[in-house]
């Protein structure tokens, strides 16, 4: 029957009748309710007050979950490239999605591949798959949320193509302008809430699963404002002219100066947002903490009057560039407190793909690829449910712990705790509120319920009284920084199918129950000792005795018992990931971790080094868990001086040297293996380098100078040494300009000097012709900052602050949030006393200047570093 159904509807050609029937006949009974068609109730509606609230009860709603892209664009095309079926990719990602406990789906329709340029509804490939995914997401009673009109092309990260939509002919500006483009996209939007998804059989308004729209994506209005309410009452009056009576959004925040002009448009029930606290595309990893970034979301037009009594959500948001699995949760906090009722990621990664993190390069959030990110997004969206609108819980860092839910930076933990809940994203120490009620379990890591070897997720969930279903996804390994220059060739996070060690500690299941997996494929059957037993990944029962209940089919929730989805590994050879210290203190043992990959139990790893003075060492690498291995270097090798060393891996046969990637025996001859690893081992006295521009490039500019006359490296008088330049033409409204840079690696090398240094020095001077206040902040991962102001000559000079002077300080939130309308400046309430083992971030920035103007300001900046007595 499956292969019948999909050999009737995956044909590009539009469908007929004939077609439609035969899939009426073979559609699968969704897990909640068989589909009907004809109307189905309104499930939500939004009050006098601006409040979405359930038709049912009228208790308040609300929604989190995430974009999702396959059925359009890159989505489509990348799946398509791996030789996926589309259909399939949707299949599996929807489990992971409705696994993750999200119950709001989102995305912008890419327009411009499902209609012409007249607004004509094409109905292709490229809308019958989402009106699949509508389907599916139906029956795991994932709300949908549709935006109909992106304005997009359909390229991104590849070029556009030649697609025959409105949107490619108009663009984003004219589209906002132009009366033939109005009446495109009124025309595309009657046809599309019209059309009938024939898997549901119903149009979307018919859809009771379907509970809003938001008109357009991200507009970016311009012209007469007069023009922008005439848009916005003309699309809104499209939408309703279908029969559509669900709330309707309208996108805001991405034209801040037309806000008076939108919210005059009548036919709108609220407003659509979206947050990046960091920003976008970084092009690596962000190190250090920002829940500074997210400590509150701020509404600049929250005062107009037509502004208020209207709901809110967020269409997109993340914690872009950061691997940390701290910061969803304090998100979701945030936009309660703010008021929104709806919240949706930007964007879950298709499992085809998210071994290389190709389609958003600057997000990447997969179950399989990213675990402690999605457990940390599973844990924001209970957030969200459970955290009262509107209610604030005082400024980071007091803000870090709120009602069930904790988060740490240090800790890169995201928490939830409740009597029948207990969701970590990390290992934790924290014990459950009562673990004798617990009926859901899920985590990354070991803790109280769960000691686990893995680095996988895993879900525990109460069947009945002493029988549980587990739940455990592959080991997966960032290898690469995911958030570099990315390719389909380009292998970021490696998955690995292995037996781990768990542990769990329910007092109904006793210490001896038994194990029997339920997935398709596996058949092991055991029983635990103490509590204790080897996991591969796949689903099970763990039962007091056995079990013949909960099989097959069973369901519970939106899920089914025997449900399993994980991806195989996209490559098995061996890979090092290791990171050397710039530079470390002499006579002080030195210990060097890595993560390899793709050995075997029998793998032999060793450290082969030298120090430039005759020293040679070769040192066992010892397994330490969850992939990694570690040594210590002795003090013999860390004299003053430098040290070179590569790691050898030899599993069997095969012999692998790093860094370089050098297959083959390393002693050879002929071997081809002279690349290693690099560490300057610091004299007694030396000073400790934190910014010098000749090699830190990874730097947050504030305004964003880029032009070859704004940001540039010139030349110093000494050889080898390069100067940052920095102009800018007219400084923006914050009247500040500057620089920040992460210093917490390089004063990790040195951490038993740190007490011995007494005076900072900033090597700089004004390009301005005269003076130029400049600021020096020093920022700590408890999220508060320490500065000296020092006057920057018209001539280099070296300015020495001496630490004890550093006083605390208000700093900027740098990489800059968007929307631009977010704070900037923040001032911390951690600890108020500086010690330089919690500074994380150097900030250089125009101090306060004595009146508002117009002309250019500029410095160059050589270096800065710290000096003992």
């Amino acid at each position: 029957m499956r292969s019948f159904f999909t050999l009737v509807i995956s044909s590009k050609k539009r469908l007929g009748l004939f077609a439609l029937f035969l899939i009426s006949l073979f559609i699968q009974k969704p897990l909640s309710a068989q589909t009907t068609s004809g109307k189905e109730p309104e499930l939500v509606y939004v009050d006098p007050q601006g409040i979405l609230r359930w038709k049912k009860n009228n208790q308040e709603a609300t929604f989190f979950g995430v974009n999702y892209t396959v059925p359009f664009a890159y989505g489509y095309r990348s799946v398509k490239a791996r030789g996926v079926d589309p259909e399939k990719a949707i299949d599996q990602d929807v489990y992971h999605l409705a696994r993750l406990g999200f119950n709001a789906f989102r995305v912008h329709v890419w327009d411009t591949e499902i209609s012409d340029s007249l607004g004509n509804l094409l109905e292709n490939e490229h809308l019958r798959l989402f009106d699949y995914l509508v389907y599916k997401l139906k029956e795991r009673n994932i709300r949908v949320l549709i935006t109909p009109i992106a304005f997009w092309g359909n390229g991104w990260p590849q070029k556009d193509e030649k697609t025959p939509g409105f949107s490619h002919k108009y663009g984003k500006q004219r589209a906002l302008v132009e009366e033939e483009a109005f009446r495109a996209q009124e025309n595309y939007l009657k046809q599309f809430l019209k059309h009938v998804n024939p898997y549901t059989r119903q149009t979307y308004e018919q859809d009771g699963n379907v509970i809003a729209a938001e008109i357009n994506n991200e507009p970016q209005h311009s012209g007469p404002k007069a023009r922008t309410t005439e848009y916005v009452t003309r699309m809104a009056a499209a939408v309703r002219d279908t029969g559509w009576k669900k709330p309707l959004f309208y996108n805001i925040s991405e034209s801040p100066k037309y806000a008076d002009a939108v919210v005059k448009a009548p036919g709108v029930d609220g407003y659509s947002f979206q947050w990046y606290p960091t920003n976008l595309m970084a092009n690596h990893s962000l190190q250090g903490n920002y829940l500074t970034h997210v400590d509150r979301y701020h509404i600049p037009f929250d005062t107009l009057a037509a502004f208020k009594n209207k709901a809110l959500m967020v269409y997109e948001f993340d914690a872009a560039d950061i691997l940390g699995s701290y910061m969803y949760p304090a998100m979701a906090r945030s936009f309660r407190t703010a008021g929104f009722q709806w919240a949706t990621q930007f964007a879950y990664d298709p499992m085809a793909t998210a071994y290389g993190n190709t389609e958003y390069q600057t997000h990447y959030l997969n179950l399989a690829f990213t675990p402690a990110k999605a457990i940390s997004l599973m844990i924001a969206g209970k957030a969200f449910h459970q955290v009262p609108l509107r209610k604030s819980y005082g400024s980071y860092p007091a803000d870090s712990v709120f009602g069930s839910f904790r988060v740490s930076y240090k800790e890169s933990l995201s928490e939830m705790n409740t009597a029948r809940e207990f969701y970590y994203s990390n290992s934790t120490h924290t014990q459950p509120i009562n673990k004798t009620k617990l009926e859901h379990v899920a985590g990354i890591g070991s803790s109280p319920v769960v000691k686990y070897t893995g680095t996988g997720a895993y879900f525990l969930d109460k069947l009945e009284k002493g029988v549980w279903r587990l739940e455990v996804m592959p080991d997966a390994y960032f290898i690469r920084d995911p958030f570099g220059k990315a390719s389909p060739s380009r292998e970021v996070s490696r998955i690995q199918w292995q037996n781990q060690h768990m542990q769990v500690l329910l007092a109904e299941l006793g210490e001896n129950f038994e194990v029997q997996a339920v997935n398709a494929g596996n058949t092991f059957t055991g029983k635990a000792k103490g509590g204790s037993f080897e996991v591969s990944p796949g689903a099970y029962i763990l039962s007091r005795k056995k079990n013949s209940k909960w099989t097959g089919g069973k369901a519970y929730g939106n899920l089914r018992v025997e449900e399993f989805v994980a991806p195989q590994p996209y490559a098995s050879t061996v890979f090092v990931t290791h990171e050397p210290l710039q530079e470390v203190s002499s006579n002080q043992p030195l210990p060097l971790t890595a993560l390899v990959v793709g050995i075997g139990t029998e793998a032999k790893v060793t450290l082969q080094l030298n120090n430039q003075a005759g020293v040679y060492k070769t040192i066992p690498m010892q397994p330490v868990g969850a992939g990694q291995f570690a040594a210590q270097v002795p003090t013999d090798a860390l004299t003053p001086g430098q040290i070179s060393y590569r790691i050898l891996v030899q599993d069997g046969q095969k012999q692998v040297a790093f860094p370089g990637n050098k297959a083959g025996d390393p002693w050879a001859w002929d071997a081809n293996t002279s690349e290693t690893y690099q560490t300057f081992v610091a004299a007694p006295n030396g000073r400790l380098e934190l910014f010098n521009a000749t090699h830190d490039r990874q730097l947050f500019v504030f305004p964003n100078l880029w032009k070859s006359d704004e940001r540039q490296l010139i030349a110093s008088e000494h050889p080898g040494q390069l100067i940052l330049k920095l102009t800018a033409p007219q400084l923006p409204e914050e009247q500040t300009m500057g620089l920040q840079h992460y210093i917490g690696d390089k004063l990790q090398g040195r951490p038993s000097e740190l007490g011995d240094f007494e005076k900072l020095v900033i090597r700089v001077r004004s390009t301005t012709g005269a003076a130029l206040p400049v600021k020096v902040n020093l920022l700590t991962h408890q999220g508060t900052a320490f500065a000296a102001l020092v006057s920057a000559k018209t001539t280099f000079q070296d300015i020495e602050i001496p630490l004890s002077s550093l006083q605390p300080s208000v700093f900027m939130l740098l990489p800059r949030p968007y929307p631009g309308f977010h704070p900037f400046w923040f001032s911390g309430k951690g600890s108020q006393d500086f010690r330089l083992e919690d500074v994380e971030k150097l900030q250089i920035s125009l101090g306060d200047l004595t009146s508002k103007t117009t002309r250019a300001y500029g410095f160059e900046i050589e270096s800065v570093w710290l000096e003992k007595k």
